[in-house]
C-alpha cells in the first residue's frame, strides 16, 4: 500500500469528509477507503474517455471491406443462370 500526501482547500476537505462519513460511517480508515474509491472512479472514467477517443479515431479512418471480386450477381454462385 502506498502513501500519498496531498494538500486541498479546507472547504473541499470538509465536504469530502462529510460525504465519506455519510457513505461509509465514522469507522477507522473511512477516509482512506473513500479516497481510494474516489481515485479509482477517476481512473475508470479516464479509461472510458480514452477508449471513446480511440474508437472515434478508428471510426474516422473508415473501414476497409476489400474490393469487389465480381461484377455480376451470377459471378457469386457456382451455377449458371437459366430457367428451372
Amino acid at each position: 500500500m502506498g502513501t500519498i500526501r496531498i494538500s486541498i482547500y479546507d472547504d473541499t476537505g470538509k465536504r469530502f469528509r462529510a460525504a465519506a462519513k455519510k457513505k461509509l460511517g465514522d469507522r477507522k480508515g473511512y477516509l482512506g477507503k473513500a479516497t481510494t474509491e474516489a481515485l479509482e472512479a477517476m481512473v475508470r472514467q479516464q479509461s472510458r474517455v480514452e477508449r471513446a477517443i480511440d474508437a472515434l479515431a478508428l471510426r474516422e479512418t473508415g473501414y476497409l471491406l476489400g474490393t469487389h471480386l465480381y461484377t455480376e450477381r451470377k459471378d457469386l454462385y457456382d451455377r449458371a443462370t437459366g430457367s428451372y
